[in-house]
């Protein structure tokens, strides 16, 4: 890469926080970028959207904003932020204007399963722990995938539900990494999104959890991002 730095945001999805990004963070940082990760409150689409745009705040240039799975409706709002050049999609969410994770979950292709997810209380959910490895990380070891689901964050429902309101993605270059054996958001409503997005589009096979068990396929769709490729 050139001597000129390039900056990186990293934003996480629901039920775990921003250490999932140790991996990818590494490859990048190695490799003379920039990286920034975001630890989202997750009780509101509209909270999670200002706690990243007051990380976008501080980068000093051009800056690739990455999300994963909810962390695709935080960067599809966050996005139109001035210092935002391009996005990654990392098996994400990428709601079009008036749509919601909750929305686009409804939308899926028919005969998809539906992710556990399970309420706690009036205003969480969380997904069920016995189910967790293989909805969400079925390409981890056991005793990790076991760990997260005891350290879930519990998700608000004013994030599940939160309407984006201009999608970045209308006007930033995208781009989306569709894992084939998610099991959270199923692939074909991958494609549908990353295809209505214009998004170039890279697959690799993997669980809901790709960002950590294969990093450096997420951080070289990041590099291209970057450069613009």
């Amino acid at each position: 890469m050139s001597s000129t730095a390039v900056n990186v945001v990293l934003v996480h999805g629901a039920f775990v926080d921003g250490s999932g990004w140790q991996g990818v963070h590494g490859l990048l940082t190695r490799d003379g970028y920039r990286v920034s990760v975001t630890q989202n409150p997750g009780l509101t689409l509209e909270g999670d959207v200002e706690a990243v745009r007051q990380v976008l705040d501080l980068q000093d240039g051009p800056t690739v904003l990455v999300g994963h799975s909810y962390g695709g409706s935080i960067i599809s709002e966050a996005g139109t932020h001035p210092r935002v050049s391009a996005l990654v999609y990392v098996t994400a969410f990428a709601p079009d204007k008036g749509e919601s994770v909750q929305t686009l979950l409804a939308d899926s292709p028919p005969g998809t399963p539906a992710p556990p997810i399970v309420p706690v209380g009036d205003n969480f959910l969380v997904l069920d722990r016995e189910e967790f490895h293989g909805a969400f990380a079925g390409d981890l070891p056991a005793e990790l995938a076991a760990f997260m689901a005891d350290s879930q964050v519990p998700w608000g429902l004013g994030a599940a539900g939160g309407m984006v309101t201009e999608p970045a993605w209308r006007s930033k270059p995208t781009w989306y990494l569709v894992s084939t054996g998610d099991r959270t958001i199923p692939p074909a409503l991958q494609r549908k999104m990353a295809e209505r997005a214009g998004a170039t589009v890279v697959e690799a096979s993997g669980s809901h959890a790709i960002y950590i068990s294969q990093p450096q396929a997420v951080a070289d769709l990041i590099k291209q991002a970057a450069a613009g490729s």
